[in-house]
């Protein structure tokens, strides 16, 4: 909403009002807390109201900021406060993309002061004693100890400080996701956490780190906002399996929480960790003794033999989706809304993981030639990162634009827009159903190989048979060329086979005849794998 009172300023009284605003926030922009320079800026200086006029908020004077005219452009919220704290939030972001990651609860607490001491405490049967002496409070204070009936968890309720609060990355991987812009603003609005975190502590000894597990997005808001203290429900002595897996069914069978996928797969590799361990206990085996296969994991837990099945596979997953040198995971919309990024997980799985990941148990030792670097898990997902970072090179590399992103090019197109040709090449070969059919062909590529060697077909075992430097200078070969076809980058087709989402077979049959299904004419002629990998 425009504003009337600065719309009367004379150029002179409108200067004035900046100089003051300029002195009264000490030089700094309010949104993004940046120098703004009155000389260097004079034509890039925004004027704003703090709280918006359409909420309540005052045209005058005391209601006014001074931002760079950039950030009041790209805010995040209209309330300039928020906005300031969001500004943050990404600021944050940026600074962990670095270590490709994104910002969790134990990001924030560490950025606001917290996270840093352990609590001591007296417990008794019905009772805890306890108090904050590392912040100068001696007082002692006692709350009830309640045992839940069912599960025979005891647990506590205190509103505790932030600097005796951590973050459980174990239980709980999720980092903060985009909904945090909207619970910043609700907390905001005086409006009531209707939910509090749920935490945990370790008794022996007296002294202990409160690590939240659930609730961080809410914890994180409030943080964000200047909250100091939080009420946590706090659980004595809980079994970590148990939490993680309430947590992950909590994310999955219930849906109680929007955990996306990757998430999903890293609770299940936590979970296969911690089998892992009962496992050695229960066996009395050593603690590095892992002469076991996949096979005997399954046999040993009884009746939960599906479960371990995808905990394993889960670890196999994550452990290639997390590897930090896998140079795919710049393009990967890991929570599957967003419109910067080309791939979504959701489709990494369907076709990397679902082609190229053995999906039965092993019953080689976890530990088989592993030093020697052939033990065939470590060979398949070694594998599955180069064939990645290999596509990512070829295909998105200094091509796919972030800022650009996804939404509505052929849409765009449509209307006259243009593209870098890189950028258009790398959106529509991401498009599910068509990296569903191309990529299968990598497969082909490598089989092939194998089968003109005279060498047996390793079939669903492809990717745990390491492959020699030929298949691998073929299958670049193949994304290179693939990659150059006439049809990622002819414009004209945004009306047709771009238009609409396809099914898989219909881009099975454009590259098997190099028509639509339809008879439209796509390819010069159907893709010929020979040719492709000259």
């Amino acid at each position: 909403m425009a504003s009337l009172y600065l719309g009367r300023l004379k150029s002179d009284e409108r200067q004035s009002l900046i100089a003051k605003l300029h002195g009264m926030q000490k030089g700094n922009c309010f949104i993004c807390e940046q120098e703004i320079d009155l000389v260097v800026h004079k034509d890039t200086i925004d004027i704003d109201h703090v709280i918006p006029l359409k909420i309540g908020g005052k045209d005058d004077p005391v209601n006014f900021a001074l931002t760079h005219a950039s950030c009041n452009r790209s805010k995040q919220a209209s309330h300039l406060e928020v906005a300031r704290i969001l500004h943050r939030f990404s600021y944050l972001k940026e600074k962990l993309a670095a270590e490709n990651r994104s910002p969790n609860l134990g990001d924030l607490l560490q950025q606001a002061g917290g996270g840093n001491h352990a609590l001591g405490f007296k417990l008794s049967q019905s009772e805890l004693t306890y108090s904050f002496g590392e912040l100068g409070d001696n007082t002692l204070r006692s709350v009830p100890v309640y045992e839940d009936e069912l599960s025979g968890f005891r647990f506590f309720f205190a509103k505790l400080p932030i600097q005796y609060l951590a973050h459980d990355d174990h239980i709980n991987p999720r980092s903060i996701g985009p909904n945090i812009s909207k619970l910043v603003e609700e907390f905001h609005q005086k409006r009531p956490q209707l939910h509090v975190p749920l935490a945990w502590i370790k008794s022996d000894g007296g002294k202990s780190a409160i690590r939240v597990f659930d609730g961080q997005h809410k914890a994180a808001a409030q943080i964000m906002l200047g909250a100091r203290a939080l009420p946590v429900r706090v659980f004595i002595d809980p079994d970590p399996d148990t939490l993680i897996t309430t947590n992950t069914n909590a994310g999955t069978t219930l849906k109680q929480v929007a955990f996306d996928k990757s998430v999903q797969r890293h609770l299940g590799n936590s979970l296969y960790q911690d089998r892992i361990q009962r496992f050695l206990k229960e066996t009395t085996r050593a603690e590095d003794d892992l002469g076991f296969s996949e096979r005997d994991l399954v046999n040993h837990f009884k009746g939960q033999s599906r479960e371990i099945k995808r905990y394993i596979l889960d670890a196999v997953r994550n452990g290639v989706t997390s590897d930090p040198s896998n140079k795919l995971r710049d393009y990967i919309d890991f929570g599957g809304r967003g419109k910067e990024s080309p791939l979504s997980y959701s489709t990494i799985e369907k076709t990397f993981y679902s082609f190229f990941v053995y999906q039965e148990v092993l019953e080689t030792p976890i530990n088989y030639r592993a030093e020697e670097g052939e033990n065939p898990r470590i060979v398949e997902c070694n594998q599955i990162l180069r064939l990645m970072n290999l596509i990512a090179e070829v295909i998105y590399v200094d091509k796919f634009d972030a800022e650009i992103g996804t939404d509505k090019i052929e849409s765009k197109l449509q209307k006259g827009e243009t593209f870098k040709l890189g950028h258009l090449r790398a959106f529509r070969m991401s498009k599910e159903e068509i990296i569903y059919n191309w990529l299968q062909y990598v497969a082909q590529i490598a089989r092939h190989y194998f089968i003109t060697l005279g060498k047996p077909d390793p079939k669903d075992r492809l990717f745990q048979v390491p492959f020699p430097d030929q298949v691998w200078e073929n299958i670049r070969k193949f994304l290179e060329n693939l990659s150059a076809m006439p049809l990622w980058v002819n414009t004209d087709l945004s009306e047709t086979i771009f238009g609409g989402k396809q099914n898989n077979g219909f881009w099975k049959t454009v590259f098997e005849t190099g028509r639509t299904p339809q008879g439209m004419v796509v390819l010069t002629q159907p893709l010929n794998l020979i040719e492709m990998i000259k």
